[in-house]
């Protein structure tokens, strides 16, 4: 890295109390659901005309340009407790396509970390996409592809939804994975839907395997609005992600979002219910502490200026939107991340 994050041990928490002359580097990765950031055009091809200055949601250049603000503010601040450069990665999910992520990065609150992009066009029947942001003096990709989630209705016909993209290459010198991941929604019920997101997380599965079998300390992260929490069938069964790290075996996953799950602390509200749909998952290779950055721990970033103060959603995250009518919020989600260390 061009800049080193050096913290001393009582900085951070009671573990590097046992190694008071450690010192470490620190980097910050993360997730965040856009809540539907599209541009200003019409496209035909595409269920967007309703985010048009002359669609019902009235959708103008002031209401964009508000959104690039109220999102920037957001990502500007995550995983700056630690790393003065904020995040070093971060997936991102409802992007209408690369022009509004170009857009968000020029903006004058990121502008200084030069973010780049990884983006392709998904088959979404509602136009959305996923996408990854980097900062290149951390991350350098060798490779990206867009893997499509194939499923089919009851009646035969293709349902299409999101790609799941994979993104490897060098970070700091290693070699690591991204599965950024905005699974099919709970649309038709919980239950009548699971097997869309069962094949989603199918998809995963077979990617970290592949990983796995060509190097067993693969560092994988699977990151991205779920659309199901860390005890769904999804995740607990077909990822087989594991609420200890003690229970992680070789070629496994953990997921550290299940504690904040168990406290009932969730990323989006829905009939007065939480949720934690937004997750990200490391690999085992994560958590070994002797080569490398190893994962450290997780935070929501719910502050109190994401959270809805008045009205029917009193309490949620402050979402731009409730129907047609614009509320000026940032995200019906709260953002994660993570932070990984290494001694130096």
């Amino acid at each position: 890295m061009n800049r080193t994050i050096i913290l001393f041990v009582f900085v951070l928490t009671a573990y590097f109390a046992q190694a008071q002359d450690q010192q470490y580097r620190v980097s910050a990765m993360g997730f965040y659901n856009f809540e539907n950031l599209f541009d200003l055009e019409d496209h035909p091809e595409k269920r967007d005309e309703e985010f048009t200055p002359e669609g019902s949601k009235n959708y103008t250049k002031e209401v964009y340009e508000e959104k690039l603000d109220h999102l920037a503010r957001v990502v500007a601040e995550l995983g700056t407790d630690l790393s003065p450069d904020g995040l070093a990665l971060l997936g991102v999910a409802e992007i209408e396509n690369r022009t509004v992520l170009e857009d968000f990065v020029k903006h004058p609150r990121l502008a200084d970390r030069k973010y780049s992009i990884v983006h392709y066009e998904s088959p979404d029947f509602r136009g959305i996409d996923v996408g990854l942001l980097y900062q290149p003096k951390y991350f350098q990709p060798t490779s990206s592809q867009a893997l499509p989630v194939v499923m089919y209705n009851d009646d035969g016909r293709r349902r299409y939804t999101r790609d799941i993209l994979l993104v490897s290459g060098q970070f700091d010198g290693e070699e690591i994975h991204v599965l950024v991941n905005h699974w099919p929604s709970r649309s038709g019920g919980q239950a009548a839907s699971q097997p869309y997101r069962n094949a989603a997380a199918a998809v995963c599965k077979s990617v970290v395997d592949s990983l796995n079998k060509l190097d067993s300390n693969a560092k994988i992260l699977i990151m991205g609005d779920l659309n199901d929490d860390p005890t769904s069938p999804s995740v607990a069964k077909v990822l087989g992600a594991k609420k200890k790290k003690t229970k992680v075996r070789k070629g496994g996953l953990y997921n550290p979002m299940y504690d904040y799950y168990r406290k009932g602390i969730g990323t989006l509200a829905w009939r007065d219910s939480w949720n934690l749909f937004d997750q990200i998952l490391v690999s085992k290779g994560w958590l070994n502490k002797s080569d490398g950055y190893f994962y450290h721990q997780t935070q929501i970033h719910n502050k109190n200026y994401l959270v809805q103060k008045t009205g029917h959603f009193r309490g949620y995250p402050f979402r731009s939107y409730s129907g047609n009518t614009y509320l000026g919020g940032y995200s019906d989600h709260f953002p994660v991340y993570i932070y990984v260390i290494k001694p130096i």
